[in-house]
C-alpha cells in the first residue's frame, strides 16, 4: 500500500537513512504516481544527499501534481538553490509565498537565496583557506573547531565547501561555519546574542558571562570615545538583562511563574538581541496555560530571531514551543494540523529528537481523533448492507469499498471483516483476505464464520494443515457447524492424497517447495536426530518401528508427509 510506503520513507528519513527513504518513495508513487506528498518528500531525500538534479525533477513534479501547494515551491527553491540556480531559485520562492505569504521556511529560502545571489560569484577570496588537507589540520589544531569535526552535517558542509568556496554563501548563517572560517584564517568572529542554546531551567548558579574588558578612550579623537561610550551602555544594559534571564530561571523552577514573566520581561526591554528571553517566556506562559500568549511570544521569537541572523536551534526552539502549545488547545483533528506544521517547520531548522517525538506524537493523536469523530455504527451498518448486495450481485471491488466504508466507521465490527476476507478470497487477493478473517477473529473469537472464512483461504493456498488447525480450533467455539465439518474433511483427503502420492508431480513439486520456506519443516529437517529417523525408515525398518512410538517423532513424520517431502507406502 502506498501509505505503508509513504510511512517507511518517513521514518528512514527522520532516521537519516535518506538512500532507504528514496527507495520507499519510490515504491509507495508506484502505487500513487499522483500523489504529489510523495514526489516532495523524495525531491526532499535526493536534496539531502545532494543530488540537486534529481530533487529538482522531483519538484517539478510536485508543482505540476499541485501547483497551489506552497511547499512544491520550497522544494523547488531548494534544488535550484543547490544547483547554484539562484535566479531560478528566488521566483520559486517568492510564487510559494504568493499561495502562503507566511511560510517561514520559504521566507528563510528566499533570504538565503537572495544572499546568494547578491554575493560576488567570481573568485572566491576565501578560496584559499579552504584549499587541501590544511584546511582539515587548522580545524583540529584549533580548540574551537576541534568538537564538530564529530558531527556529520558540519564535515559534510566543511565538504562542500572544499569543492566549491562560493558554497560558503549557503551556510554562513551556521554559527559553527563561521567560527571555522575565523580558525582559517587566523581571526576571532564575535558570535551572535542569539545563538545560546539554552532552555529553561537552567543550572542553578551559573552567572552571565563577564563583559570583554574595555579600551580606554584617548584624548586625541573625540568620535572614538562617544563609540566607547554607547558600547559601555550597551554591554551594562545586556549584563543587566542576562541578570534579569537569571532571575526569571530561579522563579521558574520556583513556580513563581509571575515573577519569572517579570523578570523575562525586563530582560526583554533591556536587551532585545537574545531571543532566549522570548523563548524563556513563552515556557512560562505554556506552563500556565496561557496559550495564545506562549503563542505570542514564540512568533515573536521566530521573527526577531530571523532578523538577527540567530542561530537556527533557537529558531526551532521557539517553534517546538509554538507547536505545544497549539497541541494543548487542540480540541478536534482539524485543531492539530497548524501544530504538525509547526513542528516540521521546527525540523527543517534543527531535527531535534524532542521535537520528532512531539510531532509524531501530534500525528498519532490527529489519527486517534480523526477515528472517533469518524465513529458511526449506524452509518457503518448501511455501509455494510450496500456492501452485502454488491456481494450478492457479485460486483466484489464495489463491495469492498463498501465494507471498507463500514470498517472506518465502526473498526470493531467483526461482520466487516468477514465480508471483506469473502471478496478478498472470490478475487484471489489471498494475503489481503486472510489478514482480515484473522482480525475478525481477534475482534469476536467466537464468531465461527471467521474460522471458516480463514480455513478457506488457507485451503486455497494448499496449506492444507493450517487450514485444519483452523476448522479444529472454529469446532470448538460452535461443535456442529457443517461448513467447518466439511472444511476438515477436504483437508483431511487432500492430506491423504499427499500421504498416498496420489497428486500430481506439479502439485507435489509445488507443495514441496513451499513446505521448505515452512521453518517448521527446516528444523525437522536440520534436527540430526530426525535425519537419523528419516535415514533408519529407509534402511533400518525395526528401528523406524521403534521410532513411531514415539508421538513427538511420529508428529513431525506426519508434518512431513503433510509437506510432500516423504510418501508413506
Amino acid at each position: 500500500m502506498a501509505d505503508e510506503a509513504k510511512a517507511k520513507g518517513n521514518a528512514a528519513f527522520s532516521s537519516g537513512d535518506y538512500t532507504t527513504a528514496i527507495k520507499h518513495f519510490s515504491d509507495a508513487i508506484a502505487l500513487a504516481p499522483t500523489n504529489h506528498v510523495l514526489y516532495s518528500n523524495r525531491s526532499a531525500a535526493y536534496a539531502s544527499l545532494q543530488k540537486y538534479d534529481d530533487a529538482l525533477n522531483d519538484a517539478k513534479k510536485t508543482v505540476e501534481l499541485k501547483p497551489d501547494w506552497s511547499k512544491g515551491y520550497s522544494r523547488l527553491g531548494a534544488a535550484h538553490l543547490g544547483l547554484t540556480q539562484y535566479k531560478d531559485a528566488i521566483v520559486a520562492y517568492k510564487k510559494g509565498l504568493d499561495f502562503d505569504p507566511n511560510n517561514e521556511a520559504l521566507k528563510s529560502g528566499l533570504a538565503d537565496a537572495e544572499s546568494a545571489a547578491a554575493a560576488p560569484q567570481s573568485p572566491n577570496p576565501f578560496a584559499d583557506s579552504f584549499a587541501g588537507p590544511e584546511m582539515w589540520a587548522k580545524l583540529t589544531a584549533d580548540p574551537s573547531t576541534r568538537p564538530y569535526l564529530q558531527q556529520p552535517d558540519f564535515v559534510k558542509m566543511m565538504q562542500e565547501i572544499q569543492k566549491n568556496p562560493n558554497n560558503l554563501n549557503l551556510y554562513l548563517k551556521d554559527q559553527r561555519v563561521m567560527q571555522a572560517l575565523g580558525a582559517l584564517l587566523n581571526v576571532k568572529f564575535r558570535a551572535p546574542n542569539g545563538g545560546e542554546d539554552m532552555d529553561i531551567p537552567e543550572t542553578e548558579g551559573e552567572s552571565p558571562p563577564p563583559p570583554p574588558p574595555e579600551k580606554k578612550p584617548t584624548s586625541a579623537n573625540a568620535p572614538v570615545e562617544e563609540r566607547s561610550q554607547e558600547e559601555r551602555e550597551a554591554k551594562e544594559k545586556k549584563a543587566q538583562a542576562l541578570k534579569e534571564k537569571e532571575l526569571g530561571n530561579a522563579a521558574y523552577k520556583k513556580k513563581d511563574f509571575e515573577t519569572a514573566i517579570a523578570h523575562y520581561t525586563k530582560a526583554i526591554e533591556l536587551y532585545d538581541e537574545d531571543i532566549s528571553f522570548i523563548t524563556n517566556r513563552a515556557a512560562v506562559y505554556l506552563e500556565m496555560g496561557k496559550y495564545e500568549e506562549c503563542i505570542k511570544d514564540c512568533d515573536k521569537a521566530v521573527e526577531r530571531g530571523r532578523e538577527l541572523r540567530s542561530d537556527y536551534k533557537m529558531v526551532a526552539r521557539a517553534l517546538t514551543r509554538k507547536g505545544s502549545a497549539l497541541v494543548k488547545m487542540a480540541k478536534t483533528s482539524k485543531d492539530y494540523e497548524p501544530a504538525i506544521e509547526t513542528f516540521q517547520k521546527a525540523l527543517t531548522e534543527h531535527r531535534n529528537p524532542d521535537t520528532l517525538k512531539k510531532l509524531n506524537e501530534a500525528e498519532k493523536a490527529k489519527k486517534d481523533l480523526e477515528q472517533q469523530e469518524y465513529f458511526d455504527p449506524k452509518l457503518a451498518d448501511e455501509s455494510r448492507e450496500k456492501g452485502n448486495e454488491y456481494f450478492k450481485e457479485q460486483k466484489y471491488p464495489d463491495a469492498i469499498k463498501h465494507y471498507t466504508e463500514a470498517i472506518k466507521r465502526n473498526p470493531k465490527d467483526h461482520r466487516a471483516y468477514s465480508n471483506r476476507a469473502a471478496c478478498y478470497t472470490k478475487l484471489g487477493a489471498m494475503p489481503e483476505g486472510l489478514k482480515d478473517a484473522e482480525k475478525c477473529i481477534e475482534l469476536d473469537p467466537a464468531f465461527a464464520k471467521g474460522y471458516t472464512r480463514k480455513g478457506a483461504i488457507q485451503f486455497f493456498m494448499k496449506e492444507y494443515e493450517k487450514a485444519l488447525e483452523t476448522y479444529q480450533e472454529g469446532l470448538k467455539h460452535d461443535p456442529q457447524n457443517q461448513e467447518l465439518l466439511d472444511g476438515i474433511r477436504r483437508c483431511v483427503d487432500q492430506m491423504n492424497k499427499a500421504s498416498r502420492g496420489d497428486i500430481s508431480p506439479e502439485e507435489l513439486k509445488e507443495r514441496q517447495a513451499k513446505a521448505m520456506h515452512d521453518p517448521e519443516v527446516q528444523n525437522i529437517l536440520s534436527d540430526p536426530v530426525m535425519r537419523q529417523v528419516l535415514q533408519d525408515i529407509q534402511e533400518n525398518p525395526n528401528a523406524a518401528q521403534e521410532h513411531m512410538k514415539n508421538p513427538m517423532v511420529m508428529n513431525k513424520i506426519q508434518k512431513l508427509v503433510n509437506a510432500g517431502i516423504i510418501q508413506v507406502r
